[in-house]
């Protein structure tokens, strides 16, 4: 269980990417971190690293669009880690194909891991935190959200991630709990690898022809969102909720 004064972290879709790097850095702030993804065994060398760096983490295999799952897999940590007042709401697909092309089956899985798997998660851990009358909800969102070609599926999750950041600020802030997002922009990760390859493009020319459009001219590392993340589950960004910050090189929104 954790000490009195060890909060708990819960981040999902933290298997790798920028999940990971929030884990990763949730730790080094002093959390105990649930490491959420849906192979449990892939979470392990990220719970080993946040080990033999001296903290506490738990490795979870959980599919947030399964209502059970989530149940047990939040009382788990609760029970294993103690009560989670901090939640990153990270795990994410993509389905990407023009409107025309798409399928409702590509539509309703990204909807149910972005949209429904962030409110059951949320669902699940908000008891934790109104009880503590402390808590912390970080959506992972992105500048997608503001419209994004062969994305249609993606777009409209990540909009609706938005709307649902504000709404949990409105419903919880007199508990003492906060809510906000993080719209990432271009963000080296395998998933931005996949995009390149949907387009048929070298990933490295894809890069080049991204970072010429942003005008810190370089693409964001999956950091720049653990340390947007770090901020918002800390104690110091207590009178900040309800907000969507865009870490994208440059202005969006």
């Amino acid at each position: 269980m954790s000490t009195p004064n060890e909060r708990v972290a819960v981040v999902t879709g933290a298997a790798r990417g920028i999940g990971a790097a929030v884990a990763r850095r949730l730790a080094q702030d002093g959390f105990a971190v649930a490491v959420l993804d849906l192979d449990e065994a892939a979470c392990k060398p990220v719970v080993t690293e946040i080990e033999q760096s001296g903290g506490r983490a738990l490795a979870v295999g959980v599919d947030v669009a399964d209502e059970q799952a989530v149940q047990s897999g939040v009382e788990r940590v609760a029970e294993q880690l103690g009560a989670p007042t901090v939640l990153v709401n990270n795990a994410g697909v993509t389905r990407d194909n023009l409107l025309f092309k798409m399928s409702a089956l590509d539509w309703d899985a990204v909807m149910n891991v972005h949209l429904r798997g962030s409110f059951l998660m949320t669902r699940a851990a908000q008891r934790y935190m109104t009880e503590a009358r402390w808590g912390r909800i970080v959506n992972i969102s992105s500048v997608s959200a503001l419209g994004s070609r062969g994305q249609v599926n993606y777009s409209a999750a990540k909009a609706g991630l938005q709307g649902f950041t504000k709404t949990l600020a409105i419903e919880l802030g007199k508990f003492g709990v906060t809510a906000n997002a993080i719209a990432p922009g271009f963000i080296e990760t395998e998933m931005t690898v996949a995009t390149a390859a949907r387009l048929g493009i070298e990933f490295e020319d894809f890069k080049k022809a991204v970072v010429s459009t942003i005008p810190v001219n370089r693409g964001g590392t999956p950091a720049d969102i653990a340390h947007a993340a770090s901020f918002f589950a800390g104690e110091a960004a207590g009178y900040v909720s309800g907000q969507i910050l865009y870490v994208a090189g440059g202005p969006h929104g």
